[in-house]
């Protein structure tokens, strides 16, 4: 090849025709549309409602939220025979007690791109599970505004960018090729409440999202930002302003809906035939006192259609009237097509912490099967509604209490839309864990089965108070308490027939179901456990037919497409804090041609390692300060270096179950105030009681030892 250079190193010319040179021109860039045409020819509407084969390119694998895989070279016949191809480990991001990992994977031309519940996202190369870039969110550890743990449930991808919601509030686009940041945009202020923990939806050019914050006074709202830049398309608030289809079902005599919640902390569905979005929403604030919010609450514990260009609303269906159990609906929507009664129709299922699947024409928002409305016991300073919705058909979970627990009396035997007012807790089932929560049920669409995760866990109602006044921005606005009754709490994993609302099978597990699943087309359905297994399922009868041990809590949804001709599942295994499950920071791969065996189970927790994590775990206490706690610290009377580390122990791992205040949160917690002996604390925290999950693996003897002497000490949490 000749160089451009003289011979005395200057450089050299060489003339080319105008016509050549505007032909050479004219076909680089034909090459250059011709591979963003490629590119983007996976994200089109058409491609992205077609259930994925090489990839995985939505949050719930299509438009539809199907969680379906239509391929079959992994089926009933082999699956034993699966092994792990490679295991990576994600440099200890989303390892510290906080966090939880609950994102499903996204795959596209070759690369797999996951988050952590620290918000920092990594892209894999298939091939050798070589991390390829990462993306550090750098998250402030102040951040007051997230209920439930913190965590994140997957990225969006579209047009050659990974979008991210992230945990301050922020939305991202990244480079696909780089991890680069290509934009960012403020969406809403974590200081008034407001967190991202869904998974962000690409779809025709915009990248929709809701937010989440409705235990801290927020207004729910789904936005739409343009893809190319984040300038924003469309605000729908699912709390209606004055003059606004539904606005007549609050109290016009407060400013409470302006706090209303409802929000949307999950990923949308789409039909573009219709071109319409749809999504379920979250429970009203506050959540335990309906004393303040009378009337049904729209669009609280509601499946809701919005138009997809524009935001406008089109129609909705309330699950739940007036709810004061905390019964939303966070599990994702499912759209399917199939004959009801001799008709083809377009059907949307949504699965309640009620435990009851809601079947809805997806056009109307009409019940495909009915839903009657019942009269139900009332407690007037409650300001319950008269009638709930009953779908016809079976529920998931059970939805009364057989035998009373010890210490308590059995109101109405503990059933469903029981209603409860002040201090003294009222036992019913279920319980604000479900029922269905936030994992995310699949759907077979040749057998029209939807899988769905519940759990039967019996809740503690407390709340009501007329005078509850609405709190500063980012405090916690929830008007009461709910405890997790002293019950066995287990798990339930069903699989119910959409066309009739029958279940067609069900199980239960000795533990809580806490994972999404997925459905192939090998008649399989994979789930994961909290003991770190993940395993394959006959989806016409449930039966286990494989299982294979991860190293943490299995907690995230699998997902499945083809690489080179062959199938493969990926997985992130990383624990979770509100089930207390094993942390980690693996992603696994899972083929035929795997050799890796199964791992040690909770082996990620004893692993050292060489970097950081992104976002650190609560400082452990000093030397000097452990010293002066030889054991447990001695009652009101530990140093305060030590409480203030318990401090901070106590809100990473703490404050999302028993609350800031330790009187009880959103997770379920038991109120602390009487806990007065530090070595109490101590066994609780590393064995566990009753419903609270033992820590032993998530905190260093030191902050337990710490923690014990926060929750006891005269000058700590109680003081």
């Amino acid at each position: 090849m000749a160089l451009p250079f003289g011979k005395n190193g200057s450089m050299r010319t060489t003339k080319i025709r105008p016509g050549l040179a505007l032909g050479v021109l004219a076909f680089s860039v034909l090459l250059v549309n011709a591979a963003l045409a490629q590119r983007n020819s996976a994200f089109t509407a058409k491609a992205l409602a077609t259930p994925p084969r090489a990839g995985w390119p939505t949050n719930g694998g299509n438009l539809a939220n199907q969680r379906y895989s239509p391929l079959e070279s992994i089926n009933r016949t082999n699956v034993g025979t699966l092994k792990g191809v490679w295991r990576t480990h994600l440099n200890g991001s989303g390892v510290a007690p906080q966090f939880s990992g609950e994102a499903q994977p996204i795959v596209h031309d070759g690369v797999i791109f996951v988050i952590t519940g620290a918000d920092d996202v990594f892209a894999l190369s298939v091939e050798t599970g070589a991390v390829l870039w990462d993306h550090r969110a750098n998250l402030d550890p102040k951040i007051t505004s997230v209920c439930c743990g913190w965590t994140s449930r997957g990225v969006g991808i579209g047009e050659g960018k990974i979008f991210v919601g992230m945990l301050d509030g922020r939305l991202l686009a990244l480079d696909e090729r780089t991890g680069k940041e290509v934009w960012s945009i403020q969406a809403e202020r974590w200081e008034e409440g407001f967190s991202i923990t869904s998974a962000p939806l690409y779809y025709d050019g915009m990248v929709i999202t809701g937010f989440s914050g409705a235990e801290i006074g927020v207004r729910g709202r789904v936005k739409a930002y343009d893809a190319r830049d984040g300038k924003l398309r469309w605000t729908f608030y699912t709390i209606p302003a004055p003059g606004e289809v539904g606005h007549d079902t609050w109290p016009q005599d407060n400013e409470v809906w302006m706090h209303g919640g409802a929000t949307v902390w999950n990923t949308p569905a789409v039909d573009p035939e219709l071109g319409l979005i749809y999504f379920s929403t979250g429970n009203p604030g506050p959540d335990f006192n309906g004393a303040v919010r009378a009337g049904d609450n729209l669009f609280t514990a509601s499946v809701v259609a919005v138009e997809a260009r524009t935001g406008k609303y089109r129609w909705h269906f309330q699950e739940v009237h007036h709810d004061i159990w905390d019964y939303d609906a966070p599990n994702p929507v499912v759209l399917f097509d199939a004959s009801i009664d001799g008709r083809m129709r377009k059907g949307l299922a949504q699965v309640g912490k009620t435990g009851w699947a809601y079947i809805l024409d997806r056009e109307t928002g009409k019940p495909l099967i009915g839903i009657e409305e019942r009269p139900v016991p009332q407690e007037p300073r409650q300001a319950t509604a008269a009638t709930q919705p009953y779908p016809i058909g079976d529920a998931i979970v059970p939805q009364h209490v057989d035998i009373a627990p010890e210490g308590f009396e059995l109101v109405n035997q503990g059933r469903i839309f029981t209603p409860f007012h002040g201090d003294k807790g009222l036992i019913a089932s279920p319980s604000l864990y479900g029922g269905a929560n936030w994992p995310p049920s699949s759907y077979d669409p040749a057998r029209h089965l939807l899988f769905v995760c519940a759990s039967d866990v019996a809740g503690n109602f407390i709340g009501g108070d007329r005078d509850f006044t609405i709190p500063p921005d980012g405090q916690h606005y929830e008007g009461g308490v709910v405890g997790v009754a002293p019950l066995p709490r287990t798990g339930i994993f069903a699989a119910v027939d959409v066309t009739t609302n029958k279940l067609a099978w069900r199980q239960r597990w000795p533990d809580q179901c806490y994972s999404g699943s997925l459905a192939t087309g090998g008649g399989l359905v994979f789930v994961g456990r909290n003991d770190g297994r993940l395993t394959a399922l006959n989806s016409d009868t449930g039966l286990k037919l494989w299982e294979f041990q991860t190293g943490a809590g299995m907690n995230a949804p699998a997902t499945a497409f083809e690489h080179n001709g062959k199938q493969y599942l990926v997985a992130l295994s990383a624990g979770n804090l509100l089930i207390g499950s094993a942390k980690g920071d693996s992603v696994w791969l899972f083929g035929l041609d795997g050799t890796l065996p199964p791992a040690s189970e909770r082996d990620t927790e004893n692993r050292a390692t060489s970097v950081a994590p992104a976002t650190p775990a609560p400082a452990a206490p000093s030397a000097a300060a452990v010293a002066a706690a030889p054991a447990a610290p001695a009652a009101n009377g530990a140093g305060a270096e030590l409480v203030l580390a318990g401090e901070e122990v106590f809100k990473t791992a703490c404050v999302p179950c028993h609350g800031e205040d330790g009187m009880g949160g959103h997770g379920g917690g038991a109120p602390l105030d009487q806990v007065k002996d530090p070595n109490l604390v101590m066994a609780m925290v590393t064995d566990g009681r009753g419903s609270m999950p033992p820590l032993s693996g998530l905190l260093t003897p030191d902050q337990m030892r710490a923690v014990a002497a926060y929750v006891t000490s005269a000058g700590g949490l109680f003081k």
